[in-house]
């Protein structure tokens, strides 16, 4: 089941009735340059996506500058780095943000960004910021979903990080906080993703269960899970983009490069493409091959008054006789005159 519940991004119509709306995660792959933010931006573009995603945060907004254990990271991608270290080089200067909303009008794709605390809300509308991503980690952040949806903007919800009823109180304090509209992100918190661990099966749930657009914040490599995503119901695909995997950056390894998400853009359309609608049996575009199904011919020449047996018709192809369903009914009667080899039967051609 698919939820009809639609949002509006700029001028775009996000849901289950409009193509996937495709997010480029632009994160911490800017590598500290803006001109490859740029870059990946006009990468982004090039590639068909709808938007690209900022994340708007400093180092001091989300931890302190801490040396104990506490505040190591062991394994994964980032395995040794302090998060005050992490959070420092992955971050977006909140100086180059008017530049890179600017950059997003210049190319016609539009920019918006994830905050992570109130100040950054506040910065994001002086730039006219026109939705909200609320990141995994922070949807538990009740007072934070409750100042990007005082916004009255559209807010995206990523799942990775809460369970059932965490998500419940999220949505309920956006949707009473006035937020435009709310859409939930089925999302694995693991970087890269395993797609035996995806789950997609849960995103149609996502949206019927709590009343919103549903969609994919894809970590796994590739584009596999993101197209079979839209093949179940998935509005939204958000996916990390880099230039360059081997250019290194905080989120490289699990990111696209540009030719890849062209391919994702490409293929998660052309799934909703071929969702269509409910329709059991021949479809309109099998019309020229109805020629091809079986029916009934006569199979050896046939005298008039001959009768009609199993050995001089048979069911074969092409398909202008009688439908195959009719062979009893012609088996012992008369031919109403004579019958050359190959001639598709037709009741004036059989008598009793």
């Amino acid at each position: 089941m698919r939820t009809s519940f639609e949002l509006v991004i700029g001028d775009r119509v996000v849901g289950p009735n409009c193509p996937p709306y495709v997010i480029a995660e632009l994160s911490g792959n800017h590598n500290g340059d803006i001109d490859r933010a740029f870059q990946i931006m006009a990468a982004a573009k090039q590639a068909g996506v709808d938007a690209v995603k900022l994340q708007t945060y400093t180092a001091d907004t989300l931890t302190i500058d801490c040396d104990r254990s506490d505040f190591q990271i062991a394994g994964g991608p980032w395995n040794g780095f302090r998060l005050y270290e992490l959070y420092r080089e992955a971050s977006t200067p909140w100086e180059w943000h008017e530049a890179l909303f600017a950059k997003g009008a210049e190319l016609g794709i539009t920019v918006f960004s994830s905050p992570f605390d109130d100040a950054a809300v506040n910065f994001l509308e002086e730039l006219g910021c026109p939705a909200y991503k609320i990141a995994s980690f922070e949807a538990v952040d009740i007072p934070l979903i409750r100042k990007a949806a005082g916004t009255g903007k559209p807010l995206i919800i990523s799942t990775g990080m809460v369970d059932q009823e965490e998500i419940e109180e999220a949505v309920c304090a956006a949707k009473e906080a006035g937020a435009s509209s709310v859409s939930l992100l089925h999302c694995v918190s693991a970087y890269p993703a395993k797609p035996a661990e995806s789950n997609l099966r849960s995103i149609p749930e996502l949206g019927a269960r709590f009343g919103t657009v549903a969609g994919l914040s894809d970590h796994t490599l590739g584009t596999s899970v993101s197209v079979a995503a839209v093949a179940l119901g998935a509005s939204i695909i958000e996916k990390h983009v880099t230039l360059k995997r081997a250019d290194g950056g905080p989120d490289a390894g699990f990111s696209l490069e540009p030719d890849e998400l062209s391919r994702l853009v490409s293929e998660c359309r052309t799934a909703w493409e071929a969702l269509g609608n409910v329709r059991i049996g021949r479809q309109a575009a099998a019309k020229n091959s109805m020629v091809f199904r079986r029916s009934l011919y006569v199979v050896e020449d046939i005298a008039e008054g001959e009768a009609f047996t199993m050995q001089n018709v048979r069911s074969i192809r092409p398909g202008h006789g009688l439908p195959p369903k009719c062979l009893a009914d012609v088996i012992g009667g008369k031919a109403t005159k004579d019958i050359a080899r190959g001639t598709p039967l037709d009741w004036s051609l059989v008598g009793k």
